[in-house]
């Protein structure tokens, strides 16, 4: 996401060099590479050049640090005014009334609301443990109701059935009742979506609004859309009194623009960022962790975050008792930390989050390649015998001939594993003395689609 534009600004570090103060004359080229990197994202003009004209002015006269190159220095007002213009502070779903808090989701066709539905149940549902039930109001789209009760049923919560006779504000009314009667904390009204806006879409999500007067009204918008997404905000902040946005698609190959053009043109905050189909890919969004990542220096406290919900803690001190006790690492080990990796949005997700001299694999990963990998991983280390995951010394050529036919690959593919497992052994031989230099250079070898890939 927005790799562009983290390139980019990543060369205005090196543009200014022995400054011993930022001034208008040093910093010119710097911004006008700041100004180029931002619309290459497709963010909007008026939104570039407001940006620009406070960065120069917070810039300009500012001292250079001892501690700081002049290129850092001013990615440090960057990054201070970026965090701004996506919304300063992260502001999180407001949830204080009688139950049912009432949630109305509202966007284009196509723009991912039922998907994102599903993500925020499944988010409010295992996170906060809340009772959450979706009702879907779409009586136009061909099975947008039994998508919803598929995507409901996957996530966990309560669905609250409703039919294509059905008027809308009916369908909302008699959710919001049941959910009184059956003390649901949390009532999601998945709204219909048009393929472009028009009033008739407008005035009926406006009388949903007014039927059941919900606490939180956020509007799903595509990321990928580009400048389009600041049109499409734009009508629906003046149509509805929005709460707040999210973005979906924020992974895809988006050139990131909406996520730095829609706060600034509907002044409400955003409050999630969608990333992959999985119904767990749904994101807090942190403007000030945000700018960090597009400014190539990583996500760290969301990586702790992530990585707190994924591990299983029972398992994680009993893998480091294993280390510590000398007993090593088996392909039993390998392959749990690879299901824990999934836990965390796998490695393309886990990747992101890091500082950019760290993710530099990352680019390797195309597509679903490194899904197909992992996969690809387990069904070879499944296809041994619990005595061949414990002692992979003893896997010789016959041995791997079936393994290799059992998991339906190459005798190669299973190498290659072998390859990627001895040096992953390694790592760990290093971390359990302490190496953890040595375990960071080691790193590269355990992942699929690097050092020796799977594909």
């Amino acid at each position: 996401m927005l790799d562009n534009l983290t390139t980019r600004l990543a060369k205005v570090v090196k543009t200014l060099r022995g400054q011993a103060r930022l001034t208008e004359d040093n910093i010119q080229d710097a911004l006008r590479e700041v100004r180029m990197a931002l619309l290459e994202a497709d963010v909007a003009l008026p939104v570039v050049k407001d940006f620009i004209a406070r960065v120069k002015e917070k810039a300009v006269g500012t001292e250079v640090l001892s501690s700081l190159t002049p290129g850092q220095a001013l990615v440090g007002v960057v990054h201070r005014e970026l965090t701004d213009l996506m919304g300063g502070a992260h502001i999180g779903l407001n949830l204080a009334t009688q139950p049912p808090a009432i949630i109305l989701m509202a966007g284009l066709q196509g723009a991912g609301k039922t998907t994102t539905t599903g993500k925020l149940g499944k988010m409010l549902s295992e996170r906060m443990k809340k009772k959450v039930m979706a009702v879907s109001t779409d009586v136009y789209r061909p099975a947008a109701i039994a998508q919803l009760q598929m995507v409901a049923q996957q996530a966990g919560i309560e669905f609250f059935p409703s039919t294509a006779d059905q008027k809308p504000v009916d369908i909302a009314l008699a959710a919001v009742d049941y959910a009184r009667r059956h003390y649901i904390d949390v009532l999601l009204v998945d709204t219909a979506g048009r393929l472009a806006i028009d009033q008739a879409m407008m005035e009926e999500i406006q009388a949903l609004h007014a039927a059941v007067n919900p606490i939180e009204t956020l509007f799903v918008v595509d990321a990928m859309l580009g400048q389009d997404a600041v049109n499409t905000a734009r009508a629906f902040n003046e149509a509805l009194p929005l709460t707040g946005v999210v973005l979906t698609k924020l992974d895809g190959d988006a050139r990131g623009g909406a996520a730095l053009s829609v706060r600034h043109v509907t002044g409400k905050p955003l409050k999630f960022a969608g990333v992959g189909e999985k119904l767990g890919g749904l994101e807090e969004f942190h403007p000030e962790r945000m700018a960090s990542r597009i400014l190539g220096m990583g996500d760290i406290l969301s990586l702790v975050e992530d990585a707190r919900r994924g591990v299983d803690e029972d398992k994680a001190k009993e893998f480091a008792q294993k280390l510590k006790s000398g007993k090593g690492f088996d392909l039993n080990d390998f392959k749990d930390q690879l299901g824990q990796m999934k836990k965390m949005g796998g490695l393309s997700s886990l990747m992101d989050k890091l500082p950019a001299q760290f993710s530099q694999a990352a680019g390797q990963l195309q597509g679903g390649v490194e899904e197909k990998a992992v996969k690809r991983i387990e069904g070879i280390i499944n296809s041994m015998t619990a005595n061949e995951r414990a002692k992979p010394e003893i896997l010789k050529a016959s041995r791997k001939r079936r393994i290799a036919a059992g998991a339906g690959v190459t005798v190669q593919e299973v190498n290659r594993l072998l390859s990627q497992f001895e040096q992953t052994q390694k790592m760990m031989k290093q971390f359990s003395k302490g190496g953890m230099q040595k375990m960071m250079r080691a790193m590269k070898g355990m992942m699929p689609g690097g050092g020796g890939s799977l594909r």
